[in-house]
Order: structure tokens, then sequence, then C-alpha cells
């Protein structure tokens, strides 16, 4: 007996999914055709380009696949212009295609205006960004497709999917001049049927344009890295060319405050020399003013010894001076009298000139410890000059008052002996009561 072999045969699919399945696989070929060849191609695509054409086609198929039907007054209107005009609404970025598409010349049917709408996007490298804004709202969708529709199901994603290969190509598409009202969306399945020849060249195109591909995801690489450490180095420099300028004006002002310091530090050592010679010349001024004084009171033991000796004369003559009394002329009393008056207020003003001259003194040593002070703090200037100029003006007075008075005290502390002598070879007789003034004065 023979034996019948069963064969099985697959049970009948959905139309509406089956034709999904073609419209996705005729989709991946579309793109993939058009990416290989126009990376074999070598340069920027134009219209002409038939891969770029059938991939419009495809394109235009796909977003037709299960498009509802609008009345009109005419007749039932099927167009993908409908929504390809709502991306604008979702995606403020497909404003521009939009205004472009409505602004073009010579374009009167909706279906023309989405094919420019496809092609512009194209130029753009902006198609798969739109079109997924489009798929996410799938109420927008509802209102354009029915339910089994390739944009309402998984087709339609992985179609977007694809279109973002599309983004390594460069598309220069002319769509002012091009009649895409009239133009005929027919699928030319002759370029995608290869022969073995063909896939065996593919496959080695493929792996030519695979190295190239790898050389140039290489390069860019290598290109963003040294950009990026171009970058860090600029900015690298730019600080420390900030840095350089602020430290060479910090040095700028350095060197300047240093040369400052040196002009004061040489001026505060001139003044501080200055002190010093005028702190000796108060110094030997004083011993001057002391040296005067145990002079003065050498004088006055000078007009003690002339005292005792004129009360020693006047013991022995005071008879004679008893009895001469009364012819003692007045004139000689009065002289006496003036002469002693006169050297009572000489021997009074010297005296007020010498406290005067002490308490000088005492303000000058005041005045230089406070200078001295002052010279520790380089910062009052003002006042160490002013306690100078006070210094020069007391030194000044000083050395003013003591010039008149040098050579008077001699006469002063001689006076009263050359008065006291003459009264006596003149009268030759004294009085108890002068012998008394003249002892007065002297002490």
């Amino acid at each position: 007996m023979m034996a019948f072999k069963h064969y099985h045969y697959p049970a009948a699919r959905d139309p509406a999914v089956v034709e999904r399945a073609n419209l996705l696989n005729m989709a991946k070929l579309s793109i993939k055709g058009l990416i290989e060849s126009a990376l074999s191609y070598g340069r920027t695509l134009d219209s002409d380009y038939p891969p770029l054409q059938q991939f419009f086609v495809v394109m235009e198929h796909c977003l037709k696949h299960g498009l509802k039907a609008r009345k009109s007054f005419l007749s039932f209107n099927r167009t993908i212009w409908g929504p390809l005009e709502m991306v604008e609404k979702i995606c403020p970025e497909a404003e521009e295609v939009a205004a472009s598409v409505r602004d073009l010349p010579g374009l009167r049917t909706p279906l023309g205006r989405a094919r420019a709408w496809l092609r512009l996007s194209m130029m753009q490298k902006k198609l798969a960004d739109y079109l997924r804004c489009l798929i996410m709202r799938r109420d927008i969708l509802s209102e354009f497709y029915e339910n089994h529709a390739v944009m309402m199901e998984e087709e339609g994603t992985v179609i977007v999917g694809l279109l973002v290969g599309l983004n390594v190509i460069d598309a220069n598409l002319c769509v002012k001049g091009e009649d895409l009202d009239s133009q005929v969306g027919v699928i030319d399945f002759s370029i995608y049927l290869k022969s073995e020849e063909d896939d065996h060249n593919r496959e080695g195109k493929n792996v030519h344009i695979s190295a190239i591909l790898d050389q140039k995801n290489y390069v860019e690489e290598l290109n963003r890295q040294l950009n990026g450490t171009v970058s860090s180095l600029h900015t690298r420099i730019d600080t420390l060319e900030k840095s350089n300028a602020k430290l060479i004006e910090e040095l700028a002002i350095a060197q300047n405050n240093i040369i400052k310091l040196q002009e004061e530090n040489h001026q505060l050592r001139n003044e501080n020399a200055v002190i010093f010679m005028r702190a000796q010349q108060l110094e030997a001024a004083k011993a001057e003013i002391e040296a005067e004084h145990i002079y003065r009171q050498h004088s006055r033991h000078g007009m003690s010894d002339i005292f005792t000796e004129i009360c020693t004369h006047h013991d022995e003559s005071q008879l004679e001076q008893e009895s001469d009394t009364d012819l003692m002329p007045a004139r000689m009393q009065r002289e006496i009298e003036f002469a002693v008056n006169f050297l009572e207020k000489d021997i009074q003003d010297k005296q007020d000139t010498l406290i005067g001259l002490k308490e000088q003194l005492k303000e000058v040593k005041a005045n230089n410890y406070e200078m001295y002070e002052k010279k520790q703090n380089s910062e009052e200037n003002g006042k160490e000059r002013d306690v100078k100029e006070r210094q020069d003006g007391k030194s000044g007075q000083i050395a003013a008052a003591m010039k008149p008075h040098a050579p008077s005290d001699k006469e002063v502390l001689t006076k009263p002996r050359h008065i006291a002598i003459s009264y006596m070879k003149d009268s030759g007789v004294e009085s108890a009561p002068q012998y008394k003034l003249i002892k007065d004065i002297s002490f």
C-alpha cells in the first residue's frame, strides 16, 4: 500500500495583519537599502535618487493604511495630510515645517502637502521625532485611523524606530519646483530583489561600510575627546591668565608699598637724627643753665664776703658814721636807693626767667619723650611735625631768652660790690639800715 504524506497548511491569517507585516517588511527593506546605497553613494542625495523616491512611496503607503474615509461634498476623502498637520500642535518644533508647506506655491491637494511635509522633515532630520510624537497621542490618531491601521499597532512604532537611522543621511531636496500633486506612488520591488552575486557584493560592501563606519565612529570619539581636552586646556589657560594678572597686580602693589615704607623709614631716620641732635643741644643748654646757677650761688657767697667786709669796716667807723650822718648829701641817698631798687627788680626778673627756663626745659623733655613714642608709630607723622615745630619754637625761645641774660648776670653779681665800694669811697661812712639793705639784696 502506498503511504500518503499529510501536509499541514497554516491556518488563514487576518488580511489586516498580513498587510501590516508586508508594509513593515517593505519599510525595513526601503530604509536599509537607502542607508546602504547612500553610504556607498558618497555624497548628498537629491530628489532623483531612486532609493530615496521608493522610500517616500513606502512611507506614503504606511501612512495611508487604515485611514478613515472623511466625507466631503463631492466624494469620500482619504488623505494623510490630516494627521501630519496635527503634528505641529503636539510638537512645537514642527510649526516651521507646516508653515513652509502652506507657503509653497503650486501645491493644490492635501496629498501634495503631505509629500512636501515628508521631504522637508527628511531634510531637517526630524522625521522620526515628529512621527514619534504623533504615535504617542493615540487619542488624536483614533480620529484619522482605524484600529487595525499600521500607525495604531506595534508595526508603526517599529517603523518609527527604524527611521532614526536616516539621520546619518544628508538630503538636498528641491520641493518648490517638483510636481507633488500628480505623482503616482507605485512600489518598485525590482530594486529589492537581488541575486546571489549581488548578495555577495552586498556583503562585501557591508563589510567595507562597517569598517568605514567603525573608523568614522573612532575618529568622532577621538575628536570628541580632543575637543574636551582642548576645552579643559582653554579653561585652564584662562584661569592661569587671570591668576597671573592678579599676581602681577599684587606684586606691583607690594613693590609700591615697599617703596613707601622705605621712604618713611628714611624720613623717620632723618627725623630721629634731628631729634637726637636737638636733644643733645637741650642737654647742653641744661648744663649751661646749671653751671650758671652754680656761678650765681658762688656769686652770692662772694656777696656775703663783701657784706662781711663791709660790716667789719662798719664796726670800726661806727662812731664816725653817727657823727657824720647828718652831713650825708641827699643826692647820694637818692642814688643809693635808686640803685638798690634797680638791683632788686633786676634780680627778681632773673629769678623769674630762671624758673621759666626750667619749666620750658621740662616741657622740652616731655616733648622729646612724646616724640620718641610717636616715632614707634609711623602712622602719626602729622603729629610728629607739630611736636617738632613746637620743640623748634621752644628751643628758639630758650636760646633767645638765654642770650640777653648771659652777660647781664655777671653785671648783676658785680653791681652791688661796685656800688658798695664806690659808696664807701665817696662817703666814707655807712649807716646800719643801709648795710642791712645791701645784705638783703646779696642774699
